[in-house]
């Protein structure tokens, strides 16, 4: 477990930058939606140069320097990752399988039990 201090944007500048990246995001949402009596293709285009403008302003901020290198981070331990194999994949589903028929079975005779003692024992209810 990584006992890293989680960094809040504190400085005023990477504030107003990441406050714009929001507006601009909002801006892309909005034209998509103003735009509904033109093609497809240019609502779309809206709204993706929207997210990309943003993406730009984010990046010259600290905090989206940092979000960039923990994703590249991130990809990287992905890369490492041993995958398993389809063999060991279709073995675990199938364990996985069972044990949910093998929980539903106990909970279906949990059930009856508990309708035979309820109903038939202690109500008489037939």
């Amino acid at each position: 477990m990584s006992h890293q201090n989680v960094e809040t944007v504190n400085r005023a500048a990477d504030r107003i930058k990441l406050g714009l990246a929001v507006l601009v995001i909002a801006a892309g949402i909005v034209a998509y939606s103003v735009f509904d009596s033109q093609p497809a293709y240019i609502r779309v285009g809206a709204f993706i140069g929207g997210l990309l403008i943003a993406a730009l302003i984010a990046w010259f901020s600290d905090t989206g320097r940092r979000t960039i290198a923990f994703a590249h981070e991130a990809y990287n331990e992905t890369r490492r990752v041993v995958w398993p194999t389809r063999k060991e994949t279709t073995q675990m589903t199938a364990v996985v399988f069972a044990f949910v028929v093998a929980m539903g079975a106990l909970l279906w005779i949990a059930d009856k039990l508990l309708e035979w003692i309820i109903y038939g024992l202690l109500l008489g209810w037939k």
